[in-house]
């Protein structure tokens, strides 16, 4: 089976509408960056280096320094599918980002959204 072929799509292709999403809603870009860094564990350098190198999605989540355990708490709807549902690794990942943008766009308090550490 295929890719999908958001898989091979930039990331820098989506994060400005990351930032658009927000800033639509009196968030910030900085919020978003947050949000990122909690979820893959870039810092903000290695974060615009990513998106200055124009990385794709699979191999920003393939070489996230630490994926968040954390982030196995994101529940809900994204594109009327459960993100916790969604079997392939890749594209969990991606989608567990697009919900925490849409809750930070929908005025969710980032101490919400940054789900607390998991043991």
């Amino acid at each position: 089976m295929p890719k999908h072929k958001i898989y091979t799509m930039p990331v820098a292709e989506v994060y400005p509408h990351y930032i658009a999403k927000a800033e639509r809603k009196g968030r910030t870009k900085t919020e978003v960056d947050e949000i990122i860094r909690w979820l893959t564990g870039y810092s903000q350098i290695e974060l615009e280096a990513v998106l200055e190198k124009r990385t794709d999605f699979e191999t920003f989540f393939a070489e996230a320094p630490h994926l968040n355990p954390s982030r196995t708490l994101i529940k809900g709807l994204i594109c009327g599918i459960r993100v916790e549902d969604i079997e392939e690794p890749t594209m969990r990942e991606i989608r567990f980002m697009d919900k925490l943008v849409d809750e930070l766009a929908q005025g969710k308090a980032m101490e919400k959204i940054l789900r607390p550490k998991t043991c």
